[in-house]
C-alpha cells in the first residue's frame, strides 16, 4: 500500500513546477560560493575544502531550508485545499503511511539535490582551475549525511504544515530554522538541533575534520528524530479533524 501512496504523491506533483526549485536553486549558492572563494583566495588556502565551506554556507543556511519549506508546504497545501484530507484519510491505509509517503517523496528530492550540489561543487572547482586532489569520497559522505539531516528537517516541516494551513508561514519558519542552525552549530550543538543536522552532516564548517560525534551516532540521531516525528504526525492524523 505504501507503494501505491508513493505513486499517488508522484502523480500529484508530476505537473507541478515546485520540483524545479531543487534543480535551479542550487545553482545560485554554487555561483555565490565560487565567487566568494575567488574573492578571498588569498586567505582560503585549502582549495577544495575551502571551496566547500563557501558553497555550503549559502546552501545549508539559506537556500536548502527554503527549498524544503516550499516543497513540504506545497505537499500539505494540496491536501488542505478543497478538503482533500477527507478523501485521503478515508482511504483503507494506516494514517502513518500517509505521512511516511510524503516524507519519502521529499527525501527523494533531498537526495537528488545533494547529488546535484556535489556535482556543481566539482564542476566549480574544475572551472576555476583547482589542481589539488579532489576529495571525492568525502564529498560523497557529506552529501549522504546531509541527506539524512535534511530528512529530519523535512519531517519537521511536514509536521508543521499539518497544523498550519498557510503556505507562506511554514516557509518562513524553515528560513528562520536555517538561520538558527548556524547559531546552534556555532555553540557546538549542531548534532542535536533538527535545523542544524543537514549542515552538520555536510561538514559545512570544518570539512577537513571528521564529525566530532562520529558518523554512526549522527545517523542514529537522525533516525530517532525521524521516527519520533513520524509517530507524532501519525497521532495527529488519527486524532485531529483535518
Amino acid at each position: 500500500m505504501l507503494i501505491q501512496l508513493l505513486k499517488a504523491e508522484r502523480m500529484k506533483l508530476k505537473h507541478s513546477p515546485v520540483w524545479l526549485a531543487f534543480l535551479l536553486m542550487p545553482l545560485v549558492p554554487a555561483l555565490l560560493g565560487t565567487l566568494n572563494y575567488m574573492g578571498n583566495i588569498e586567505i582560503l588556502k585549502s582549495e577544495w575544502y575551502s571551496l566547500w565551506t563557501q558553497h555550503t554556507i549559502f546552501t545549508c543556511y539559506f537556500f536548502l531550508p527554503v527549498m524544503l519549506g516550499v516543497y513540504c508546504s506545497y505537499m500539505m497545501h494540496l491536501e488542505h485545499a478543497n478538503h482533500n484530507w477527507n478523501k485521503v484519510l478515508t482511504m483503507p491505509v494506516r494514517r502513518s503511511m500517509v505521512f511516511l509517503a510524503k516524507l519519502i517523496t521529499v527525501s527523494y528530492m533531498i537526495l537528488f539535490s545533494e547529488i546535484w550540489i556535489g556535482v556543481l561543487f566539482i564542476l566549480s572547482g574544475k572551472l576555476i582551475g583547482m589542481t589539488g586532489t579532489l576529495p571525492l569520497l568525502s564529498v560523497m559522505q557529506w552529501c549522504l549525511f546531509g541527506t539524512l539531516g535534511g530528512i529530519v528537517m523535512a519531517a519537521v516541516q511536514l509536521l508543521l504544515s499539518l497544523f498550519i494551513k498557510s503556505f507562506a508561514l511554514p516557509v518562513g519558519i524553515a528560513f528562520a530554522g536555517g538561520l538558527s542552525g548556524l547559531i546552534f552549530l556555532a555553540k557546538n550543538l549542531g548534532h542535536i538541533w533538527p535545523y542544524s543536522l543537514m549542515a552538520y552532516g555536510m561538514n559545512s564548517n570544518a570539512p577537513q575534520q571528521m564529525m566530532k560525534s562520529g558518523y554512526i551516532p549522527f545517523a542514529v540521531i537522525c533516525i530517532v528524530y525521524t521516527v519520533i516525528i513520524t509517530t507524532a504526525a501519525s497521532e495527529v492524523l488519527k486524532r485531529r479533524d483535518m
